[in-house]
């Protein structure tokens, strides 16, 4: 069995763990997907591959967090932390504006 590359915390909170696979994170079909790498987190503005495997052959790992497996709903807020140990805040509710992806204070020292 393979290990995953990520792991959740609590009730919104994802860990990067392994720095061979990028993850490609959906949160329902309206929120934009993020890409999280190593350094950090991003808008991912390409197309969105169709399965798992498909996301996989490109180096990433497709996350939809609404699913069952994950957290079973869409998020409003969602923490990540990155391999780098720096963590993120994603506030969906604030689409478009400087504060989507925001650095969380705790992490920065």
């Amino acid at each position: 069995m393979l290990e995953s590359p990520f792991l959740l915390s609590g009730r919104n909170t994802i860990i990067h763990k392994v720095r061979k696979y990028d993850l490609l994170i959906i949160n329902g079909v309206e929120h934009p997907a993020l890409l999280v790498t190593h350094t950090g987190v991003s808008e991912y503005s390409d197309a969105i591959p169709q399965t798992k495997r498909e996301a996989k052959m490109q180096g990433m790992i497709l996350i939809d967090i609404s699913s069952v497996e994950v957290f079973g709903d869409e998020k409003i807020l969602l923490f990540i932390q990155t391999i780098n140990a720096k963590e993120y805040k994603i506030d969906y509710s604030k689409v478009n504006s400087p504060l989507f992806i925001k650095m969380h204070p705790a992490s920065i020292l």
